[in-house]
């Protein structure tokens, strides 16, 4: 894993990108504001860290493909915390992004109270549907701190361990060539 400091300007165009698109083309469990807000931010990250442009609303519905990268689709995931991520850590996915042609998930967390991005590591789409558990809606979820929630919407998890870690941007980098 890896923590990237997230500018104000880059904060900034995300909170105008989400004043002025919807970014929530599901048939449900679209986010509110605060969720789509911290999935625009890191997929912006994310976008920066190879190159490109931050997310543009005027772009429009990306068909959960976020970034080509070596011809593979990757999804950018990111979970908002109020914490620092662990190993131990989970990462959420909505079961109806499930049908997105996305070969590859980057999964990130995002710290609000720090403005951090954390790479936690990526998965293919594949192992992916191997290692994550399924959790249908309105199953109650304990946290790592002893809290808990129930799932607004079908869900899957898979823990942090058993996604491919990176180290920097050059080592996510190196690894998705080699894919």
């Amino acid at each position: 894993m890896f923590k990237i400091q997230v500018s104000d300007t880059v904060i900034d165009h995300c909170k105008k990108q989400i004043q002025n698109y919807n970014f929530g083309q599901r048939s449900t469990a679209n986010g509110n504001a605060e969720q789509q807000l911290t999935g625009i931010i890191g997929q912006s990250v994310v976008m920066n860290l190879f190159g490109l442009s931050s997310v543009n609303g005027e772009d429009g519905f990306d068909d959960g493909v976020d970034i080509v990268f070596n011809n593979k689709k990757i999804d950018v995931k990111t979970m908002g915390r109020t914490t620092d991520v662990r190993r131990e850590y989970t990462n959420n996915f909505l079961k109806l992004q499930d049908y997105f042609q996305t070969e590859v998930y980057i999964f990130c967390s995002y710290n609000k109270i720090k403005k951090e991005i954390t790479v936690c590591g990526w998965i293919e789409k594949n192992e992916f549907v191997q290692k994550r558990k399924f959790y249908p809606k309105g199953t109650t979820r304990s946290r790592f701190d002893g809290t808990s929630f129930q799932t607004f919407a079908d869900l899957y998890e898979i823990d942090i361990i058993d996604i491919n870690d990176v180290s920097d941007v050059n080592d996510l980098k190196i690894q998705l060539n080699e894919l």
